[in-house]
């Protein structure tokens, strides 16, 4: 039965790394002593050593270690024989881009679908997702696959923001972006605000935190889900 946490980031506001979602983590790790770490979206060009150290601090406040998945001769075996796994924010292209290089997209689904506990925090959270089409990252490397875990029916949208009143920036909003993906994709997509997150347990995708998200279906009008929100029916 698939075990997951799906967070739009890692920090919110001025709290430290995890820390606004520690609290939920003791007990969604309550049974792990080891977590496999995934740094492989390296956010601002981060290395793997560097990455996995900052997890470590953030897991020693609730007791538990971290090990980078770098740090294993094999990465295959050290998804399949994970207690849990976390993969970390940042280029969302750069981290599905090492998950093909290192075959580990299969292994993954296969794992998480068993039940190992899985949280995935920005980037980590995109590639749940159908397909990481709906990322704000810039594709500064190009994956075999835009096709992710498929961990839930819908692309997912973290980071999502609404348009600023009065606002002079002439770019385009998150909102416009999504229906411009509508065009040509019809899966829906669910923008997760800061703060925000989804529990999946089994078939079911429930939304947590304190805000709404904003969801987006083919040829629908965009509506806002209230937490607590049974997601499991979008398709």
């Amino acid at each position: 039965m698939k075990n997951l946490i799906i967070a739009s980031t890692s920090t919110l506001h001025a709290s430290g790394y995890l820390d606004y979602l520690l609290d939920d983590l003791a007990v969604f790790f309550k049974d792990v002593k080891t977590i496999v770490f995934i740094p492989y979206a390296r956010p601002g060009g981060i290395s793997h050593k560097d990455y996995t150290e900052k997890a470590q601090e953030a897991f020693k406040k609730i007791n538990k270690k971290v090990k980078g998945i770098h740090e294993f001769e094999d990465p295959m075996e050290a998804i399949h024989q994970a207690e849990a796994i976390f993969t970390g924010g940042g280029n969302t292209f750069v981290l599905l881009n090492q998950l093909y290089k290192n075959q580990l997209i299969k292994p993954l689904q296969k794992v998480i679908q068993k039940g190992t506990p899985y949280l995935g925090t920005s980037a980590g959270s995109n590639i749940c997702g159908l397909t990481i089409n709906t990322t704000n990252d810039m594709p500064i490397i190009y994956p075999s696959s835009f096709k992710a875990l498929g961990l839930v029916p819908f692309n997912i949208n973290p980071h999502y923001l609404d348009p600023i009143p009065n606002n002079k920036h002439m770019g385009e909003t998150r909102e416009t972006r999504i229906k411009e993906f509508h065009k040509f994709n019809t899966q829906p997509v669910v923008g997760l605000r800061e703060g925000s997150w989804l529990r999946v347990k089994g078939n079911s995708i429930v939304l947590k935190g304190t805000l709404t998200a904003r969801i987006f279906e083919y040829n629908k009008n965009p509506f806002e889900a209230e937490t607590e929100t049974e997601l499991n029916t979008l398709k």
